[in-house]
């Protein structure tokens, strides 16, 4: 399977809901990064889609642009729509993602997206006045981690 396969085969998965197709598509020692969860590896990043996965009751996902890179390394862009549930404002999430795929599976991935813009529309005003300061980025990556663990 050649890197343009994986990736659509993992996005394809994720649309599905199918988080234990999305994490065979993985390296055991995968390391992955985004601007919430920051740097993880491993099981710990498997556990993060099953959490999103079970979570997301309206979770929709499309993905395009798939470009290769050269050397392994792909990109591809990704919406990730769903309702926020502790306000249940509907998130619109534009993604970049960064892959490098290694003998037919993933070993690196992150994903890059404002959480500033996300925080706008998960929060509404609140996510607008604060969503680009440090300390409310702290308190959101405390959170999803404590949710992961």
């Amino acid at each position: 399977m050649n890197g343009k396969e994986v990736i659509e085969k993992f996005y394809t998965a994720f649309s599905d809901k199918d988080a234990d197709a999305m994490n065979a598509l993985y390296s055991e020692e995968v390391t992955f990064y985004d601007p919430v969860f920051e740097m993880m590896k491993g099981k710990n990043v498997r556990c993060m889609w099953k959490m999103l996965i079970a979570r997301g009751r309206d979770l929709q996902i499309s993905f395009d642009n798939i470009q290769d890179l050269g050397e392994g390394y792909y990109t591809c862009d990704w919406v990730a729509k769903y309702t926020f549930t502790p306000t249940g404002r509907t998130v619109v999430n534009n993604i970049r993602a960064n892959m490098k795929i290694e003998n037919g599976v993933i070993t690196e991935h992150s994903d890059g997206f404002s959480l500033h813009k996300w925080a706008k529309q998960a929060l509404g005003f609140k996510g607008w006045l604060l969503g680009w300061n440090t300390t409310f980025r702290r308190k959101v990556q405390a959170k999803a981690h404590g949710q992961l663990e």
